[in-house]
């Protein structure tokens, strides 16, 4: 017979300490954060989404985002709340929150030894198996239309092109996404396909071809398939993007090329 006993307070806590860093592994301060702090205030959902200036639906957002990486309930739900529904931040809610102020300090007193600390160090806090990753630069960003879901996110790399991403309005608001803000745009190499400039300045025009962003840069390394070909540019203003190309590629190492991605691919991220 199955044993039903359950896991003590000791083993819970071990277990709190070890999942719940995973909810800070790629933010030291963000508006998730914030609505927690909130809610442990003694807000509603409501309250708390006013208080940080996003939608409900964002602070539920954040809420369950928070949870699916903590693998703990961060907020539990009140029955019959004023406002949208009460909440109350749990006592695993309350660790992450202790965790999130320590961590913060102990990392602004390490970056404060250093005169450049903060600029050296920005992008550390992100890990991700997203090959590609270019620090840009909000130039706006606005809804695809007044009731779609979507905003569209005009990005400048340091090269000075111009990149495209699709977000929801509630990551948008969630990552506080304005003119000015820096930002790391990230995609997946295999999402990625690369092109000679010759065959780029060729390519068919039409509704697929309205949908992608792309990059100009001059090929640096290519790695040879069978079918498809990694192909490495290295693009204007510093940084690479990596992606592939048909079989045989034949563009030289230092010619032209260009990377071209659905909007959708593209991935919009905060580093600490």
């Amino acid at each position: 017979m199955a044993s039903t006993r359950k896991p003590s307070t000791r083993s819970a806590a071990k277990n709190a300490l070890t999942t719940l860093p995973q909810a800070l592994a790629d933010t030291s301060a963000d508006k998730r954060l914030d609505v927690l702090r909130q809610i442990a205030a003694g807000h509603s959902i409501s309250q708390a989404a006013r208080e940080v200036g996003i939608s409900y639906k964002a602070a539920w957002q954040a809420i369950d985002t928070l949870s699916n990486l903590s693998g703990q309930p961060l907020v539990e739900r009140t029955v019959g709340g004023v406002g949208g529904g009460g909440a109350q931040i749990t006592p695993h809610g309350e660790q992450l929150l202790s965790l999130a102020d320590a961590l913060a300090e102990a990392r602004q007193q390490v970056l404060s030894r250093f005169s450049q600390g903060m600029q050296l160090a920005s992008g550390f806090g992100l890990r991700t198996s997203m090959r590609n990753q270019l620090p840009c630069r909000v130039l706006q960003c606005e809804p695809a239309s007044p009731d779609d879901p979507m905003v569209w996110v005009q990005l400048r790399t340091p090269g000075g092109a111009g990149l495209t991403a699709s977000v929801t309005r509630e990551s948008a608001d969630l990552l506080g996404l304005v003119p000015g803000l820096e930002v790391l745009a990230l995609c997946k190499a295999t999402a990625v396909t690369v092109l000679s400039a010759a065959r780029a300045a060729t390519a068919a025009k039409g509704d697929a071809a309205a949908q992608q962003c792309s990059l100009e840069g001059r090929v640096e390394r290519v790695a040879k398939g069978a079918d498809r070909d990694e192909v490495v540019l290295a693009l204007e203003g510093g940084g690479h993007w990596v992606g592939f190309a048909l079989h045989p590629f034949t563009a030289r190492v230092g010619a032209r090329a260009v990377a071209t991605m659905p909007y959708a691919a593209l991935v919009v991220g905060l580093a600490d």
